[in-house]
């Protein structure tokens, strides 16, 4: 299959998220699969999820967006809104071809970067970052980090939607979205996640972007991009 750094035309993305993992390749007249996630979803479940869910389709490599800090393709963490077994687990031997893990929110990054040096902001289950700086990957982990109260994830992730209601969280989300502004001085932010949809009048210098993204990002990995660490 050559060397794990050429590009290859067959790659598996995999988008593991907090409610449910997503999957599509190139080359199967773009379908999308998915599969129920959540605190139950270990890594060995999600293999085997995974396998199933894509037993009729052929490719060669495999990318992995996975909700947890990710450096040089090494999980650091267990995901903080899945199922345990995830750091250390030998992904390349349970597919039996070569795997790229990545952040997720560094995955849908990629597919959403347009040149210069890029914010982007996750609002899912959690809220995932990372940054893109000259094509290359920056990740980041800025969810846990202080914010009132409580964190940053707290106020602009799924649990602060439903506890705050729809305009007080955008009303945090546009707050975080200065505070980051203004310590990483970013050119441009793009914001993606489940819920990045329901933000309104976005300020300047923001922008939404389509979950789909994060495949386009899965599928540039082997080709086009290099983190930061490697």
């Amino acid at each position: 299959m050559g060397s794990e750094t050429e590009p290859r035309k067959n790659v598996l993305v995999v988008d593991v998220g907090g409610t449910k993992v997503k999957i599509k390749t190139a080359t199967d007249g773009g379908e999308q699969r998915t599969f129920p996630s959540g605190r139950r979803l270990t890594a060995q479940k999600a293999v085997a999820g995974i396998l199933q869910l894509a037993g009729d389709w052929k490719y060669d490599a495999i990318s992995i967006g996975i909700p947890a800090p990710v450096i040089n393709g090494r999980i650091l963490h267990e995901p903080h809104n899945l199922g345990g077994g995830w750091v250390g687990f030998d992904f390349k031997a349970a597919f039996g071809c070569p795997v790229k893990i990545i952040n997720d929110a560094a995955m849908q990054a990629l597919g959403s970067y347009h040149g210069g040096s890029m914010l982007f902001l996750g609002l899912g289950t959690g809220l995932g970052s990372s940054m893109v700086v000259d094509d290359v990957i920056v990740p980041m982990e800025l969810a846990h980090l202080p914010y009132k109260k409580k964190t940053f994830e707290d106020y602009v992730g799924l649990a602060g939607l439903e506890r705050l209601g729809r305009k007080k969280w955008q009303l945090a989300v546009f707050d975080v979205v200065q505070r980051l502004r203004s310590a990483l001085e970013p050119d441009y932010i793009v914001i993606g996640g489940g819920n990045g949809n329901l933000l309104k009048k976005l300020p300047d210098g923001v922008e939404t972007c389509p979950n789909e993204n994060a495949f386009l990002g899965g599928f540039r990995l082997w080709d086009e991009a290099k983190l930061a660490t490697d």
